[in-house]
């Protein structure tokens, strides 16, 4: 195939199938976001090696490679924005934010972003007792503070009288400049119980390989908080493609960034280009432990071991029905979950049922689901697995 060519291309993948099909870009309609975009996904390729990589059409006009089929490295030396990319593998489960949060579609800012997920709310600091019912002051809320949104009249949190809230509008625009300079996406935003939070998940370019087939997605997430818990937090969070796991990591310390919220432009861009390069610095030590990590052979008494270790039995407790329940659901998707046959008899397998369990089946309430895997008890388990992992290789 001539890299540089517009013709209908078809990719490869396991078996000789074709996987994606796109006739040329020239033959599609052209809606308004569609002539926006500066490129658009092609087709997953497989190379020799057996290393599965995505191709993009390039749409610019006016851009001397116009119509040339790339790929990511190739966008990004040209400065040319990636597009949302699909899932090479078939019958992805859902993420588990989807019908939580707002898709957008390719925002140039935070302010945007916000604007197009409906967050764009106002959260006021009043005293507690204001925010109370009638008759229910106490001592307490005659020095506490509440944070309350205008639009709802909901209390958001119990604060205290040091605490200041950021407004959503400007929790992120220090990420701005690594959008404009297609270093990152902004691909979906939401809120949280009834605003307490609110995210965006922005991506990276490129993507982790393992073993070269089984592909993670580089994201982070940013959160502002208004219950007082924190204010503006970057979390390092991988997503595996095959199954859309998050996979919650923890590298001595490291993956979770406080910003400092500031209206000074030069110093929101020296905190964007500080994040970006430890991001991507983490990333790189990512690749190398999940790769060692499919690496690792385990047995069937290691992994036996591994979910004990993670959800042991209580010693006081009458019976240890719950916990052998989730330790059998861990060792059923290790077995046969979503992309089990990308890591069966590896560490990287057991890891995997660990954050498979957590995204996909722990609770019945995607809403708390959510919260848990990105802030809570499912956040905890995926964090203690990693560790556990790591220490097994």
């Amino acid at each position: 195939m001539n890299p540089h060519q517009g013709d209908r291309f078809e990719c490869e993948c396991e078996g000789d199938r074709s996987l994606f099909t796109h006739d040329n870009p020239s033959d599609r309609p052209s809606g308004q976001d569609f002539r926006t975009q500066d490129a658009v996904f092609v087709g997953w390729q497989k190379s020799p090696s057996g290393n599965i990589f995505p191709l993009y059409n390039i749409l610019k006009i006016d851009h001397p490679s116009y119509h040339s089929t790339v790929d990511e490295k190739t966008l990004q030396k040209l400065h040319l924005r990636i597009p949302r990319t699909p899932s090479p593998y078939p019958g992805v489960a859902p993420s588990p934010w989807q019908n939580l949060g707002t898709e957008l579609t390719d925002p140039a800012t935070a302010r945007e972003t916000i604007d197009t997920a409906g967050l764009n709310f106002t959260v006021l600091k009043i005293p507690l007792s204001l925010a109370m019912k009638p008759n229910h002051a106490t001592d307490l809320s005659l020095v506490r503070w509440a944070t309350v949104r205008t639009d709802t009249g909901d209390v958001l949190g119990n604060v205290g009288a040091g605490y200041e809230p950021i407004q959503n509008r400007d929790a992120f625009t220090f990420f701005d400049s690594l959008v404009a300079a297609n270093k990152a996406i902004y691909e979906t935003a939401g809120a949280l119980g009834r605003g307490e939070r609110i995210w965006i998940l922005a991506r990276l370019p490129g993507f982790i390989k393992v073993h070269g087939n089984d592909i993670v997605g580089k994201y982070l997430l940013l959160s502002n908080s208004h219950d007082g818990s924190s204010l503006v937090r970057v979390k390092l969070t991988p997503i595996r493609v095959v199954c859309n796991n998050t996979l919650t990591a923890a590298l001595q310390g490291a993956g979770e960034i406080h910003i400092r919220h500031t209206s000074n432009a030069a110093e929101d861009l020296k905190q964007a280009q500080a994040l970006l390069g430890l991001s991507n610095d983490l990333y790189v030590q990512l690749e190398a432990i999940f790769n060692r990590m499919a690496l690792t052979r385990i047995s069937d008494k290691q992994l036996l071991d591994y979910v004990k270790a993670l959800v042991p039995d209580n010693e006081q407790a009458e019976d240890n029905v719950k916990p052998e329940g989730i330790r059998n659901a861990f060792l059923e998707l290790y077995a046969s979950g979503r992309g089990a046959d990308l890591a069966r008899g590896t560490l990287w397998g057991a890891f995997n049922c660990v954050t498979e369990y957590t995204d996909h089946v722990m609770g019945d309430n995607p809403k708390t689901r959510l919260e848990s895997i990105w802030f809570g008890q499912g956040e905890q388990l995926k964090r203690a697995a990693f560790q556990l992992a790591e220490r097994m290789m």
